[in-house]
């Protein structure tokens, strides 16, 4: 379970970074659909391997980037 906490944290670091860079070099804009969600899954998954390893001041820092990114998603959709 160990290798499956830290191969989620992995991807989930890797979304958020992803996000980050398509946004900054204009392939993707923050208006978007596509970037909340990257950063929603990228939250959600870098959340799980921090709460694994009971990292608390990362995942009180993963729940306010998924919850940033679910306001934005519901903005955008309603």
């Amino acid at each position: 379970m160990n290798k499956i906490s830290e191969i989620i944290g992995w991807v989930g670091t890797t979304l958020v970074v992803l996000g980050y860079f398509l946004n900054v070099f204009g392939f993707i804009s923050v208006e978007g659909i596509v970037y909340p969600v990257i950063n929603l899954f990228g939250a959600l998954f870098l959340g799980i391997s921090v709460v694994k390893k009971k990292a608390w001041a990362a995942s009180a820092l993963q729940i306010v980037w998924g919850i940033i990114a679910l306001v934005s998603l519901v903005g955008m959709i309603f």
